[in-house]
């Protein structure tokens, strides 16, 4: 089976971005240039992109979503918010409300998910 292991965005300024990651999640960089900074959590890699210099961005930024599986959903939702993140959902119906899932919006506005293992056990039914 196929499993994810890259996201890439396209943002305005990726070396805000990319301290906003290290600083909420703790990834680590991997790989640097000019116009992209890629990160990694050890499974998983994540490429920022310039959406201004990186001829591959097209000049458009964004992503639909990412989610992020957290140890402790109050302490990330602490960091991200430290940070920047700006927590604006829930998925209504679905998941046990923000003691399990959140929806935030970091610097950027781009939205990303944290959640607990419950949660990605029951909702993304994957292994936690």
């Amino acid at each position: 089976m196929a499993k994810l292991r890259h996201i890439a965005i396209a943002v305005p300024d990726i070396q805000a971005t990319a301290r906003f990651y290290e600083t909420s999640f703790g990834m680590q960089r991997v790989r640097e240039s000019a116009v992209a900074v890629m990160l990694s959590d050890g499974v998983v890699s994540l490429a920022i992109i310039d959406s201004i210099k990186n001829p591959n961005a097209e000049n458009r930024a964004g992503l639909h979503h990412m989610g992020f599986l957290v140890d402790d959903l109050s302490a990330s939702a602490d960091r991200v918010e430290q940070n920047g993140g700006r927590y604006f959902s829930q998925i209504k119906g679905i998941g046990e409300g923000p003691q399990t899932e959140r929806k935030y919006r970091d610097p950027n506005g781009i939205d990303f998910d944290i959640v607990n293992a419950d949660h990605a056990k029951k909702v993304w039914r994957i292994p936690a």
